[in-house]
């Protein structure tokens, strides 16, 4: 069938439009770029920056509650005039502990089980990051997170320690030291944490897991201290190797052996030179292992 004369009428007179559209001619940033934004977004995503009034109690409420314990033990040693610290660096990372790990249970979902649920996820991958750069932009944000909660409080006490004129150098050691412990805290439970919120797109059942596995873990490592000999009053060394079994026990007795934090035989340490080189090789063992896991884990997606 032939068209007929006023279809090839409009057909010949057809027009093209310059809407301005224009090729875009700046830079482009790239990977770098894109997986540092990427990790600045975790980051404050971490603290509930960017999202609603209620996302922002419980991180808050963590971050602020160390701060105030620090800020009250450092107005009682300055108005007190008290010359040794009542509770050293390491003292308060472990006394402070269990809100350490409600922070990772809560918020380490919020980094990785929100976009699974959401399918989000392929969206990072189409271009131009690669599903390795996501996980370590990931791990750096839970982890930089983690850190800002336990190390703000350590440097109000160092504060204090300085204002209450107490010895400088043992403070900046000792800072030190809680500083190293603090990190080891940050990276082995954003290891085990990440992994876990990577499995489920459920936070709920993340949060649940992630808590369970730190307070399992101690609960178990205490009982097996307890029938090594822990509730004696001179605590023999065997009992310590029951902190393998507990990631936070295990950073513990690493840390108290190598910088020398031992005053007595009930803090829990490495019994031993031997022991601290396995206890660190338990630490590195498990880091990679979780990253390499969580890695695998988005490698199929």
């Amino acid at each position: 069938m032939q068209p007929s004369p006023d279809a090839r009428t409009a057909a010949d007179s057809g027009v093209i439009h310059n809407i301005g559209y224009r090729r875009y001619e700046g830079p482009r940033l790239g990977r770098g770029y894109a997986t540092c934004s990427l990790y600045e977004q975790s980051l404050r995503a971490a603290f509930g920056l960017g999202r609603s009034g209620r996302s922002k109690v419980l991180p808050m409420i963590v971050l602020a509650l160390p701060l105030m314990i620090a800020v009250v033990v450092a107005a009682v040693q300055i108005v007190m005039k008290i010359e040794k610290p009542i509770l050293d660096y390491t003292e308060f990372l472990d006394a402070t502990g269990m809100l350490t790990w409600i922070f990772l249970a809560a918020q380490a979902p919020v980094l990785l089980s929100r976009d699974l649920r959401h399918n989000t996820v392929p969206l990072y991958f189409s271009r131009p990051i690669t599903r390795a750069d996501y996980v370590r932009a990931k791990f750096a944000a839970m982890i930089s997170a983690m850190m800002i909660v336990m190390a703000a409080p350590l440097l109000v006490l160092y504060l204090g320690s300085l204002l209450g004129r107490q010895d400088f150098g043992h403070h900046t050691g000792h800072l030190f030291f809680g500083l190293a412990t603090a990190l080891l805290y940050a990276v082995v439970g954003s290891s085990i944490g990440l992994l876990i919120a990577a499995c489920t797109p459920r936070r709920g059942f993340g949060v649940a897991s992630i808590m369970g596995a730190m307070v399992v873990s101690s609960g178990i490592a205490l009982i097996v201290y307890a029938l090594g000999g822990g509730d004696y009053a001179d605590v023999p060394e065997k009992a310590n190797w029951a902190a393998m079994l507990s990631p936070s026990w295990l950073v513990q007795g690493f840390t108290n052996q190598v910088f020398g934090l031992v005053a007595n035989s009930r803090v829990v340490h490495a019994p031993g030179a031997g022991a601290a080189v396995l206890f660190g090789a338990e630490i590195v063992l498990l880091t990679v292992a979780c990253y390499w896991f969580t890695d695998r884990r988005y490698r199929k997606i």
